[in-house]
């Protein structure tokens, strides 16, 4: 398709959008803030599991004064299985830059939108363009993948300087009446019939101007380079019980993944050191034990890295003080922290079994 056939490409993707699209929470609402979290938690996370954690979210911070508010565990454990920790604690840096600098009110243009804690391109784009109905690009994988086919556009979309072909594809595109639907509409198309493999073109409103399809190639489309080699790391997890009934937890660091979340003692499985784990732990945490028992083993997959995990569960006696960062909680008390979708499956595991 070429920028001729512009206004009948316009007018198919917005009709088809307002006809197909799905019901979901957000499309509910024009208010920027709730449309910036929605875009927050769909970033790398599929749509089915995002609308629960949205109306809890919603319900609990209703408000950007609310959230900017909100102490960062509470904020946590409500993202708590979401994974991504950071995209929670940069959204509540933007918010209360909003609260902070705009009263309240999220910015209705790119340039003062773009300054905000964790608001990249895209983002700021559908926020403006689906709560401010401004005519601006939003352009992630479904967006993507596409142009690359409509418009036979071969550049690796893995390589970010590319993006700017698609936003600038996006600018020549966009119904400047319509800019909300328009947008959504190419996210729909990407979500529902222009997917990855196997797409379904002959539902495609669009399939008329779609040189890839006219061609006989749309699955060759996006070119799309190779990832970053995956790292793994094996772990041994303790799930440590005192006479008390408490449960030992730590607290992760401050920076880097999962930060500022809390878990079980967790040590790497090293072939060369000279001591267990057991007795790394029982120096660690100033405990003896007295008892120890298999739970389960399991993988946990990050985007560039994967756990591999054998937890255990250990009856021990308190001989010290828990170092700093870490502390005994009952099981009410661990119902408040913020716990990784990996130590939550062991616990779930754990309470299943006792």
């Amino acid at each position: 398709m070429y920028y001729q056939y512009k206004k009948q490409f316009q007018q198919s993707l917005v009709e088809w959008f307002q006809k197909e699209k799905r019901d979901l929470p957000w499309r509910k609402t024009k208010d920027p803030y709730k449309i910036w979290v929605s875009e927050v938690m769909l970033q790398q996370t599929r749509v089915d599991t995002v609308i629960p954690y949205y109306n809890r979210f919603m319900e609990e911070f209703p408000t950007p004064e609310i959230l900017a508010e909100a102490p960062e565990e509470k904020l946590l454990k409500q993202w708590e299985g979401l994974g991504y920790y950071s995209r929670a604690r940069n959204l509540q840096a933007g918010v209360r830059e909003v609260v902070e600098t705009y009263n309240g009110k999220v910015p209705d243009n790119r340039p003062e939108i773009s300054k905000l804690k964790g608001v990249g391109p895209y983002t700021a784009g559908a926020i403006l363009s689906i709560a401010y109905n401004r005519a601006e690009h939003a352009v992630d994988g479904n967006v993507m993948r596409v142009l690359s086919r409509v418009l036979l556009i071969d550049a690796d979309i893995a390589v970010p300087k590319n993006k700017r072909i698609f936003e600038n594809a996006v600018m020549e595109l966009i119904d400047t009446e319509h800019p909300s639907e328009f947008n959504q509409g190419l996210m729909e198309l990407g979500a529902l019939v222009c997917t990855p493999t196997s797409p379904k073109c002959l539902l495609c409103p669009v399939r008329e101007f779609c040189t890839a399809f006219n061609e006989g190639n749309p699955e060759e489309l996006p070119v799309k380079s190779k990832k970053v080699k995956t790292k793994n790391l094996h772990y041994d997890v303790f799930v440590v019980q005192n006479k008390k009934g408490q449960f030992l937890l730590e607290k992760r660091p401050e920076k880097g993944l999962l930060a500022n979340m809390w878990q079980f003692p967790m040590f790497e499985q090293k072939s060369n050191i000279q001591h267990t784990n057991e007795s790394l732990l029982s120096t660690a945490f100033q405990v003896e034990l007295i008892n120890r028992e298999k739970l389960l083993s399991f993988k946990h997959v990050f985007s560039h890295l994967v756990w591999h995990m054998d937890s255990y569960r250990l009856i021990v006696e308190q001989i010290g003080n828990a170092p700093e960062n870490s502390d005994w909680f009952t099981i009410d008390q661990m119902k408040e922290l913020p716990m990784p979708v990996p130590m939550l499956k062991i616990w779930e595991h754990y309470k299943k079994e006792n």
